[in-house]
């Protein structure tokens, strides 16, 4: 029974996120039925990581089992964007491959990259809308970087998560944090294993209030000690957030 890997590219504005549900149109969802399309069966589908709604992906990472390969591999990334084209989804599947029966898209998955996009300017771009936070206000980009270096390493980070967040654990590790300017764009930077329901907006919503000045530098190694979510600062918007990569 081969197993294939898929890379993914998405616009996940009009999506409930990756997972399928009953009150919307899912990335997952999408991809699944043109699979049942292709090869008229159903077809599971097993992501690197669950994005939620309004969120991006550049390089998402999911996988199959099929009983029997009716089409060369290399060609059903190709029949897979064809019928979404048809639906008029913004997914694209990069590329199709067949990979070792030991691969699990999330299991054997050891970084993952995440990009967030903030829009630091006076005024609003239609371009870019649903792509970035736009934040107007001046943000201090080196007390930003000062205060994220509270986040590296292993760290309980419960005050940082969503309270729909199912993980039994809260305990994670943040391997880097690069926030860099650029344009009138402000870029972070953000890898580990694995991350907690919302972790990484809640994280970058709290560092902003740092560039604001609201909180102090400080104040992040209070926060995470805390334990508590109502310490932290708010959940930045999804439409900024992107799924860069994924190292396996």
């Amino acid at each position: 029974m081969p197993r294939i890997k898929l890379k993914i590219e998405y616009d996940g504005t009009n999506y409930v996120g990756w997972q399928v549900q009953r009150n919307g149109v899912s990335i997952q969802g999408e991809i699944e039925d043109s699979l049942k399309k292709i090869f008229n069966q159903e077809i599971k589908l097993y992501v690197a990581g669950r994005t939620d709604a309004g969120v991006h992906a550049l390089s998402q990472v999911a996988h199959f089992d099929i009983e029997r390969l009716s089409i060369n591999t290399e060609k059903i990334f190709r029949a897979l964007n064809f019928f979404l084209k048809k639906k008029k989804n913004k997914i694209t599947i990069l590329e199709s491959r067949i990979v070792n029966k030991n691969f699990h898209s999330r299991f054997s998955a050891k970084k993952k990259y995440y990009l967030y996009k903030i829009l630091n300017r006076n005024t609003q771009s239609f371009i870019h809308e649903n792509k970035v936070w736009f934040i107007p206000q001046k943000i201090n980009i080196e007390k930003m970087k000062d205060a994220s270096e509270f986040f590296l390493g292993k760290n309980d980070l419960n005050a940082f998560r969503s309270v729909d967040c199912q993980a039994k654990s809260s305990v994670r590790t943040v391997d880097e944090i690069k926030i860099k300017k650029e344009s009138d764009f402000i870029k972070l930077r953000v890898s580990g294993r694995s991350f907690l329901h919302n972790q990484i907006r809640i994280m970058v919503g709290t560092l902003i209030q740092v560039g604001k000045d609201i909180f102090k530098e400080t104040d992040i190694k209070r926060i995470i000690q805390s334990k508590d979510r109502k310490n932290a600062g708010p959940t930045a918007p999804p439409s900024g957030l992107y799924l860069e990569k994924i190292i396996y």
